[in-house]
């Protein structure tokens, strides 16, 4: 996934986030649980067949890559901070 992609994905995340009005509680939870993250993604993996039928396999998998790296759940935690 190129860097514009994990961007967009982002934004999108933060958006969809601020509009559901839960900024403050995800902050919390991306806070506690940032060094958990790697296990998070893989987690999304095992659990892709499952939540496919609801989101789509695409989307999952864009998530578990997306949150592989610490460095994009700090750019979320920023977008939603300016939210």
């Amino acid at each position: 996934m190129s860097v514009d992609q994990q961007d967009l994905l982002i934004e999108r995340l933060a958006q969809k986030i601020s509009g559901w009005g839960l900024t403050a509680p995800a902050i919390l939870f991306l806070e506690a649980n940032k060094p958990f993250s790697f296990i998070g993604s893989q987690a999304l993996l095992f659990l892709q067949p499952l939540l496919g039928f609801l989101v789509g396999d695409e989307v999952i998998g864009g998530y578990a890559q997306l949150f592989e790296d610490q460095a994009n759940v700090e750019r979320l935690l920023q977008l939603l901070e300016q939210h």
